[in-house]
């Protein structure tokens, strides 16, 4: 049976002034699940990333340390929501970062908007993206997908036909380096697996990132 691993990129830089580019944690956080999925033995079918730095420089990563020669396509329906602009349009004036981006993406999810910049334009873009994937993979072979954590939240919950509430509660605890896995068969595609990080745990707590 196909399988698709979707890999949340290694933590991004956001004290530098280009936050989208991997931080030493990143790289590190990627050298450690290259060297897991090199113990894994993995017979790899392609590689996709979307178009962010942060996810590229995770793949080549990850694709490096585990020795794996597959050249990564390009798709910019991977790429995460940009969180600026929704903080813009939904503005919360208390809270933390993280508690005034889940209200955000709460608003944005209940949002009747349509059409480019929606929740459903999103979620709709990441689904058809992970059918594509699933479409062009062979029996007993794995796709990694190099992503974000807001796309991993939208594919995931759609799998399990949850409500877009459960899209803020997975996109807020996916942990950088992370990997959920997807199974595509006669049956349709499922999720087996969300947001393992186990691989990460010999680094100690320092590479328990979420951003």
């Amino acid at each position: 049976m196909p399988t698709i691993y979707l890999i949340r990129h290694g933590k991004a830089s956001p004290e530098a002034d280009d936050y989208d580019q991997l931080s030493p944690t990143g790289y590190e956080q990627s050298r450690l699940l290259g060297a897991e999925l090199k113990r894994r033995g993995l017979s790899v079918g392609a590689v996709v990333t979307g178009s962010l730095l942060r996810q590229r420089q995770t793949a080549a990563t990850v694709l490096a340390e585990a020795g794996i020669d597959v050249a990564p396509t390009v798709d910019e329906r991977w790429n995460e929501y940009d969180h600026l602009d929704l903080l813009s349009r939904f503005p919360i004036e208390s809270g933390s970062l993280q508690q005034r981006l889940d209200a955000c993406l709460t608003s944005w999810t209940t949002d009747e908007g349509a059409g480019p910049g929606s929740f459903p334009h999103f979620r709709d873009g990441v689904r058809a993206a992970l059918a594509d994937v699933a479409a062009g993979l062979e029996r007993g072979r794995t796709a990694l997908v190099f992503t974000s954590g807001g796309v991993v939240g939208a594919a995931c919950s759609t799998l399990m036909n949850a409500p877009d509430s459960a899209f803020v509660m997975m996109n807020r605890v996916t942990v950088n380096g992370s990997v959920s896995k997807v199974a595509h068969g006669r049956g349709g595609t499922q999720l087996l697996s969300f947001n393992d990080h186990a691989h990460l745990e010999q680094g100690g707590p320092e590479l328990m990132t979420y951003r």
